[in-house]
């Protein structure tokens, strides 16, 4: 995650293909909603977070392969 805050909503599930940037997760912060693109192009092999889950800068949101 590039910044912290509660995870609204996930917009990929295992299995899926993402390219660079593509939004992964929506996360609420300040009453902000704000998207976390992929950092890399892939298969989404795992995914760390559930909505609600509360994430910290730095913490691992997804596995892409």
């Amino acid at each position: 995650a590039s910044m912290a805050g509660s995870v609204w909503k996930i917009t990929v599930k295992q299995g899926d293909t993402v390219e660079v940037g593509q939004d992964i997760v929506i996360l609420e912060s300040m009453k902000m909603e704000i998207p976390i693109g992929a950092e890399e192009a892939g298969i989404i092999k795992e995914i760390k977070v559930s909505e609600g889950d509360f994430v910290n800068e730095g913490d691992v949101i997804a596995i892409i392969e």
